[in-house]
């Protein structure tokens, strides 16, 4: 009886077999992904993906002129947000009417057109006097302080900490500031100090 048992086990060996292997291939076709299938992607890290040390960076209007450049001691570049951080930042840059405005900070970060930059730590933006042909003569301004926000091809510097502005020979200090440049409005908000000079009136 144990070799009819034995024969019968022998017999069917083979079925049983490739009965597990086919098993065994479902559960593997079903537990990987297909290939070229999409694979799920971790999104992007507040983490350098690179760094470039002593550095200048141009950008270039579509006539050829330079439009901005961007100089620093050392910049970082985050994938999560697209901005540059850069150690002692100074930036150039010149608007439609070839106007030169300047910026320096001990740091500052900067979006990928450099047409908006934070300002942090002995922040200084200054925008050239000119002449404009038939128009009013526009006086220096210089902005100062610990954080400045400014936005490069609108003319717009704001700023939620104490602040010194300077209009040719005209001074003025508060604890926040908004100024547009196009529109010639600015809002001085806290302690707002002025001091004006007579001989420009």
């Amino acid at each position: 009886m144990f070799k009819n048992t034995w024969d019968r086990f022998i017999l069917y060996l083979p079925l049983l077999m490739m009965g597990g292997l086919a098993l065994a291939t479902y559960w593997l076709v079903h537990s990987t992904s297909p290939v070229g299938a999409p694979t799920a992607q971790l999104p992007p890290s507040h983490e350098p993906d690179y760094f470039m040390n002593v550095f200048s960076v141009r950008s270039f209007a579509a006539d050829g002129r330079v439009r901005s450049e961007v100089l620093g001691d050392k910049a970082r570049h985050y994938p999560d947000t697209q901005w540059l951080e850069i150690d002692a930042i100074r930036i150039k840059s010149y608007d439609d009417k070839g106007r030169l405005t300047t910026a320096t900070a001990n740091r500052g970060l900067t979006n990928e057109d450099t047409s908006e930059v934070q300002l942090l730590g002995n922040a200084v933006v200054v925008r050239e006097a000119s002449a404009p042909e038939g128009g009013t003569a526009l006086p220096r301004m210089e902005y100062r302080g610990e954080f400045l926000h400014a936005f490069m091809t609108t003319e717009r510097v704001i700023s939620h900490k104490p602040v010194v502005l300077i209009r040719g020979n005209d001074r003025f200090s508060a604890d926040t500031l908004d100024y547009d440049n196009v529109e010639q409005v600015i809002q001085m908000r806290g302690r707002v100090r002025g001091t004006l000079d007579p001989s420009t009136r």
